[in-house]
């Protein structure tokens, strides 16, 4: 029997993918996948078109990645967290508070950002970017890269990033995320369950500290994900060991965004045993079966 291939990472067009959540389905299934968890950015909207177009033979799992942060002990300094969560209950009222808190804020900041850019002299209009974008979703960056490609002012998402997107430029403007500690606790009592992803993608800024995963997962996390485009074969290897001395799950996982980026569905995979003590744990929300 072939080895199930299980992807617990990808986004669509309800935050900053490029297929609709019915398209992520489809997508998910020519890929040749089994399980496939939709993770958009601090919304559950995309949950149910998705669990509306699964196939027989391929299994959803409605999650949502959390923006969240963590201050580093030794600097004070604050640190990006993406926390996965899946299987909670989508009603829950903090959690449907924060999400909307969340969403106006990546608003906002969208809007600031592109009126700095604009008031350099960058064709960027704010009001055309959000245009584009579905009712009530969470913009972010990428929206703004897709904005600097049409303008052709870069080639890519990648170089929008790079050259226009990064803190270190001047058109950068912060967000106000989650404690990932309340984040944790929130998503525990809503009967879901946690996954920091990415932890140590240093590729992509600072992370945290091994000490503070120590803590997480002392607070309730539930695993971690080692196997991401973003972690090289020593970084994987230390997350995973780092899981096993902390009793954390281990997940891996693409983070597709479609054509947002390069990444295909399926090009880091999660083990079948990892993911169902994974989900035995959750009692918020079922898993979608096609």
């Amino acid at each position: 029997m072939d080895t199930m291939r299980i992807d617990l990472h990808a986004h669509s067009t309800a935050s900053d993918g490029t297929d609709t959540p019915a398209g992520l389905v489809a997508a998910a299934a020519r890929a040749g996948l089994d399980v496939v968890a939709i993770t958009d950015h601090d919304t559950t909207a995309g949950w149910a078109p998705a669990a509306e177009a699964v196939s027989p033979g391929l299994t959803l799992v409605p999650g949502a990645e959390l923006s969240t942060v963590s201050i580093d002990p030794g600097t004070g300094r604050q640190i990006s967290v993406h926390l996965l969560a899946y299987l909670f209950d989508p009603t829950s009222e903090p959690i449907v508070t924060e999400q909307t808190r969340l969403r106006l804020e990546r608003r906002t900041r969208l809007r600031r950002m592109a009126e700095r850019m604009a008031a350099d002299g960058l064709p960027i209009d704010a009001d055309e970017i959000f245009g584009l974008l579905p009712e009530d979703s969470p913009p972010g960056r990428p929206h703004l890269a897709q904005a600097l490609v049409r303008a052709g002012l870069v080639k890519s998402v990648d170089e929008a990033f790079a050259d226009y997107l990064s803190p270190r430029r001047g058109y950068y403007v912060a967000r106000r995320d989650t404690p990932v500690e309340e984040a944790i606790d929130m998503i525990a009592a809503a009967g879901g369950v946690t996954v920091i992803a990415h932890p140590f993608a240093f590729s992509r800024g600072a992370t945290i500290s091994e000490d503070t995963l120590a803590e997480l997962a002392a607070r309730g996390l539930t695993g971690v994900e080692a196997d991401h485009p973003n972690h090289d074969a020593p970084t994987r290897a230390r997350t995973r060991e780092l899981a096993g001395e902390l009793g954390l799950l281990v997940t891996g996982s693409s983070d597709y965004h479609g054509t947002n980026k390069t990444i295909k569905l399926g090009e880091c995979t999660t083990d079948p045993g990892q993911f169902e003590e994974l989900t035995s744990r959750a009692t918020g929300f079922q898993v979608v079966k096609g």
